[in-house]
């Protein structure tokens, strides 16, 4: 039985969310480096046409896709710890494996007494990196945790929350362990965990009926046409992941039945090489590439990331409406791209992999 309670994830995470916040937006006035890596950002984006906000708001906006991608981060490792994907105990745990992890930070602070709470915090990210088949979510190159650092305190607080027990029974507030690993409550972190994000992005998750009724009708006369081995699918606004784990789904049913003796990861990384997202949100994508993630371990029986591969999961953040080769391809009635449209097309933001964008969107 899962002992993830939704509401009370979601509730809490909210209010830590805004705290959150408050910190970055306290350091882009006080860190230099942070303040002229927003200022940098902004400009470009404004040259290439892809804001027209004021700076304020677009940093506010900014500063919370960070934000969130702070508390995603933790959400991740603890669900990975609580349910044996990580053996050591990094953050928390239930039972004795909450002691374990203060006591590897009580270490950690005795080699480096002069780091903060945010440095333990991306050491454990560090750590979990390190295996391959989830290296990508803590990408350093494009997750914003490394460019946008909170506070020690903001960090310390952040750990304090995860360590948080019931005083009548002393078991933990948020234990993420679930025998199914059952990854849907992500999606209401998605669409809930910041209303400004909400209207921003119009978020809002596909209900379960639907997803299976849009797959029934486009996904199986696809493949019924093409065949299993040439049919692709590609959803251009994944948000947190419903049809691509729908599709993935049905996908790997099909080949385990057609190829009944082919190994498992063979068959999981081929059905994944057919799976397409791209998200404007970023930690959208962050929850679908995760949700993807868990369903490939599950899917290829590994009970272990030490054991895992590092699977190719093509899911980025991008706009799918500016991002690709075939834009530059195109040519509509014989009129040629203006150049304010072509700059735009070359801007990468800095959680954005363009050269992952051109791969998805350009076939």
């Amino acid at each position: 039985m899962p002992l993830i309670n939704p509401k009370r994830l979601l509730d809490d995470l909210k209010r830590l969310l805004r705290r959150l916040e408050a910190d970055l937006r306290e350091r882009a006035g006080a860190v230099a480096e942070l303040a002229e890596l927003l200022q940098r950002e902004y400009r470009a984006a404004r040259e290439a046409g892809r804001t027209g906000e004021s700076f304020e708001m677009w940093r506010d906006g900014t500063l919370t896709q960070a934000a969130a991608a702070w508390l995603l981060g933790c959400v991740f490792v603890r669900f990975l710890e609580d349910n044996g994907l990580v053996e050591e105990a990094l953050l928390s745990g239930p039972q004795e494996r909450r002691r374990l992890a203060a006591e590897r930070q009580m270490q950690y602070f005795q080699r480096r007494p002069t780091d903060s709470d945010r440095d333990y915090l991306y050491d454990v990210f560090r750590t979990v990196q390190q295996l391959p088949a989830v290296t990508t979510l803590f990408d350093a190159q494009h997750n914003p945790v490394w460019a946008y650092g909170i506070s020690g305190d903001a960090a310390k607080e952040l750990i304090a929350f995860w360590r948080q027990v019931v005083p009548e029974t002393g078991e933990l507030v948020h234990d993420f362990t679930d025998a199914t690993w059952n990854t849907r409550f992500l999606g209401d972190l998605y669409q809930e965990l910041s209303e400004d994000a909400r209207k921003r992005f119009a978020l809002l998750q596909t209900p379960e009926f639907v997803e299976e009724f849009i797959l029934d009708r486009t996904l199986e006369p696809a493949i019924a046409v093409f065949g299993l081995k040439d049919v692709r699918l590609i959803d251009p606004t994944c948000g947190s992941g419903h049809f691509l784990l729908g599709a993935f789904q049905r996908l790997l049913d099909k080949w385990s039945h057609s190829e009944p003796g082919t190994a498992e990861r063979e068959l999981v990384q081929r059905t994944l090489d057919a799976v397409y997202g791209v998200d404007v949100n970023t930690y959208a994508v962050a929850i679908a590439r995760f949700r993807l993630l868990v369903a490939a371990l599950q899917a290829s029986k590994l009970t272990t990331l030490r054991h895992a591969p590092g699977f190719r999961l093509n899911v980025a953040v991008g706009d799918s409406l500016l991002h690709g080769r075939r834009f530059d391809e195109l040519d509509l009635k014989g009129e040629t791209l203006r150049p304010g449209r072509a700059e735009g097309l070359r801007h990468a933001y800095g959680v954005e992999d363009l050269e992952a964008l051109n791969r998805i969107l350009g076939q």
